[in-house]
């Protein structure tokens, strides 16, 4: 996901060379916030004892 986001977002600022620090953080945050919020959510199912499922 992060690397579909990255290049919606930034991919052309990248490919004109115009990158600076303030570009370098939303690329890292671009990866990062996906990964924290897939991340948060499982261990969220994990602990309240995941989905039930009746037979």
């Amino acid at each position: 996901m992060g690397t579909l986001l990255f290049a919606i977002n930034q991919l052309d600022v990248v490919l004109a060379g115009a990158i600076t620090a303030g570009i370098g953080l939303k690329i890292a945050l671009t990866y990062a916030v996906p990964y924290s919020v897939s991340t948060y959510s499982a261990l969220e199912v994990s602990r309240l004892g995941g989905p039930t499922t009746s037979r």
